[in-house]
């Protein structure tokens, strides 16, 4: 079953964020990364259950992408994916 795929602000803001750092050294790494992510973000709309379960939360609907050494959060929910935070790998995810 196909699902919306929404992004939230903070989400967005992270995604800006990290463009904005890398395109410091590099714009087409940062265009690559934020190409990479937001390929990886519409996949879950037929495959939202394929990432792991995010270990801070050990909520089944809670789950995340690696896509180089970030994190892609998002919430499976009924007919939508939320995505919730790009985070780097080495650090913890906060609660909501």
């Amino acid at each position: 079953m196909a699902r919306e795929v929404v992004w939230s602000d903070d989400a967005l803001e992270d995604l800006e964020s990290l463009a904005a750092y890398i395109a410091r050294d590099s714009e087409t790494y940062a265009a690559a990364f934020v190409r990479e992510i937001r390929a990886a973000s519409r996949s879950l709309s037929e495959f939202a259950e394929r990432g792991q379960i995010v270990p801070e939360f050990n909520d089944s609907r809670i789950r995340e992408l690696l896509v180089r050494p970030y994190r892609l959060v998002y919430q499976v929910r009924d007919t939508s994916v939320l995505i919730l935070a790009i985070i780097h790998g080495a650090r913890r995810f906060r609660r909501f």
